[in-house]
């Protein structure tokens, strides 16, 4: 990994293990590199999956197949790639990705639509089967590994390793929750925004499991963006293996339901803001609010509008207090907006009101929230109840300089 981050938490966080998942990585020398690039995840019997997807029209193979394999609620076993995406690589790709599944299911003695395949890195160059295929029978004899090592594994521009956990109540039962992540740039909202994999020891059946995510996705995942792009690998997928011996929840009556997905939500609001967090070349994380909306989904796109502004965006690098930026970025929205209505705020403090400068404005407080690592920019329309968060971070030097590197 490069260096590290500037808003990287500290540490990375206690991950507790979470029955019936082992987790293996190994050397598939993908790329030039000397580390571990490929992640293998050994799921029990009886594993239920749930799924969300990029909507890229030109995605991966492992996203095609994925999309089909969720649908039968069934897993045994994760590969992730790193270094390579597979992507827009034809029928050669697809080959890569069946003789993975293959290898993996004999070793299991399982079905093929049960081996899930997730691949990530240049887009346009096919999997070599050779290095696939080496790589997997190191995986499936390895050691097993911490949750950060694999979480190391899987990344490419990523600076550090991500991960997130927390617990809930089920039917009298302590289950637990544990996720991986990787995700840099190339990120914007829609439908997963990154390669994600959370992890629990909870019975649920595959469709309340899929109700599930895909209800934690909307205000976490969907709520993200680096650059305003989409990868065409992006995929988030949610295993439960059933060990923790609670009763299986069937539907979100069932006594714990609400208690699970509230962790699951945590885990995954807390993964989606380490991305963004380590967005390429990022200096600032920044939370865009938008209130007074004729609704939710208004706000949402609102807030999207400001939070992609390159203008918006390098003037928060610059520490430039340019709140007409912001106004640009409302307005450009195609969303329902009055500039005589319009209220702009960094931080507490209030900077526009009523589509004028607030009277008695002192640059100066807003200039010292702005020197700050963690950056709240807020717009209310005055039109309406709707409102949406969602984060991004600033755009400097370095994202053109990753970028620009990217396939050196």
């Amino acid at each position: 990994m490069t260096t590290r981050s500037p808003l990287a938490p500290a540490a990375f966080p206690a991950l507790p293990d979470i029955a019936g998942v082992t987790r293996r990585v190994a050397r598939a020398r993908y790329k030039e590199w000397d580390r571990c690039d490929l992640t293998y995840v050994e799921l029990a019997p009886g594993t239920a999956v749930a799924g969300v997807f990029t909507r890229n029209i030109c995605c991966s193979s492992e996203v095609e197949l994925g999309r089909e394999q969720v649908k039968h609620g069934a897993a045994r076993a994760l590969i992730v790639n790193a270094g390579n995406s597979n992507a827009f690589t034809g029928y050669r790709g697809r080959e890569a990705v069946e003789q993975i599944r293959t290898q993996v299911a004999e070793h299991l003695g399982c079905k093929d639509d049960e081996v899930f395949v997730s691949s990530t890195g240049v887009i346009g160059v096919p999997l070599p089967k050779d290095k696939a295929r080496a790589g997997i029978a190191a995986a499936l004899t390895a050691d097993p590994c911490s949750w950060e090592a694999a979480a190391e594994t899987i990344g490419t521009t990523d600076t550090f390793a991500k991960g997130a956990a927390a617990s809930a109540v089920v039917g009298g039962r302590t289950v637990h929750v544990a996720g991986i992540v990787k995700g840099s740039g190339m990120i914007a909202p829609d439908m997963a925004t990154m390669l994600g994999y959370i992890f629990t020891d909870a019975a649920v059946a595959p469709a309340l499991l899929q109700e599930m995510l895909s209800e934690a996705t909307g205000g976490t995942f969907n709520c993200i963006t680096v650059d305003s792009d989409t990868s065409t690998s992006d995929t988030v997928l949610l295993f439960a293996t059933g060990q923790a011996g609670n009763t299986r929840l069937e539907s979100w009556d069932d006594a714990g339901a609400d208690a699970l997905h509230a962790a699951i939500r945590q885990v995954a609001l807390d993964l989606a803001q380490q991305v963004v967090r380590d967005g390429e070349g990022a200096s600032k994380f920044i939370e865009v609010q938008v209130t007074g909306a004729t609704g939710d989904e208004s706000a949402k796109r609102v807030a999207l509008s400001i939070a992609n502004s390159p203008l918006v965006k390098t003037a928060i690098a610059g520490e430039d207090a340019n709140w007409g930026r912001v106004v640009m970025a409302v307005g450009k929205a195609g969303e329902p907006a009055d500039r005589d209505r319009l209220a702009i705020r960094f931080g507490d403090h209030w900077v526009a009101k009523d589509g004028l400068p607030v009277e008695g404005y002192d640059e100066a407080p807003v200039a010292a929230h702005l020197k700050e690592q963690a950056i709240r920019i807020g717009a209310d329309l005055g039109l309406g109840e709707g409102r949406a968060t969602v984060w991004t971070c600033d755009l400097t030097h370095g994202y053109i300089s990753i970028n620009a590197d990217y396939r050196s």
